[in-house]
């Protein structure tokens, strides 16, 4: 599955461009019961997609405390670690998902 242009941002790591998105909340996520998640992918023939879980509340929750937001340095941690972990964005095959903490 691709990763929408509208929506999503750009990041360049190591030379390659990547776009990622956070998508809208799932009704779990917005009653404050599932975690912020995220999806990347490469912008050069990206097949894989990496689907990040992190340990934080989504920021837009109905009830409850607000959390962080995703910016890009959390991203391009992700980005990096998902590599360090066999993470190949250009073979085809089924997503690659991690988790991270950020509390």
């Amino acid at each position: 599955m691709s990763i929408a242009r509208k929506g999503s941002r750009r990041i360049i790591v190591d030379s390659l461009p990547y776009r990622w998105s956070v998508s809208l909340p799932t009704y779990t996520q917005a009653m404050g019961e599932a975690n912020l998640s995220f999806a990347v992918e490469s912008e050069s023939g990206g097949r894989t997609t990496l689907l990040v879980r992190t340990d934080i509340a989504r920021p837009d929750i109905w009830l409850g405390n607000f959390t962080r937001a995703i910016t890009p340095s959390v991203v391009e941690h992700a980005i990096r670690q998902a590599l360090m972990k066999g993470w190949y964005p250009g073979q085809c095959g089924s997503a690659f998902e991690m988790t991270i903490r950020l509390a």
